[in-house]
């Protein structure tokens, strides 16, 4: 398993590794993203004219809905999509600007014709 840790949080975000793919340096599994997905994300990230912080929110959360396995925060290892996704809503605004951080790197590695959020 591939583990990212941000040194001041101590969090971490996690993929499930495969036989094929035993250490990966993404802290995100990469080709995780439908054709329908991207258009989803495109529509969500440019969708709402009247707030574009409102946008950017939706964006990230559709990013890590999506791309996600595992995210470690002081230890306490939370898995699940739905869980995962409840975790995000209540990090705290460094931990959601450390996410967007690896959303954005990941973004630029693995799928550099998407605009990150």
């Amino acid at each position: 398993m591939a583990w990212l840790k941000s040194p001041a949080l101590r969090s971490g975000v996690t993929r499930v590794a495969t036989p094929q793919r035993r250490r990966c340096r993404a802290p995100l599994p990469p080709l995780r993203l439908t054709p329908k997905t991207r258009v989803r994300y495109h529509d969500t990230l440019h969708g709402n004219v009247l707030s574009q912080e409102d946008a950017w929110q939706r964006a990230t959360e559709l990013l890590f809905e999506h791309l996600a396995v595992r995210w470690v925060v002081s230890d306490v290892p939370t898995e699940g999509q739905r869980e995962l996704l409840m975790r995000l809503r209540v990090a705290t605004q460094e931990e959601r600007r450390w996410i967007r951080d690896v959303l954005r790197e990941h973004l630029a590695e693995h799928f550099p014709d998407l605009e990150a959020p």
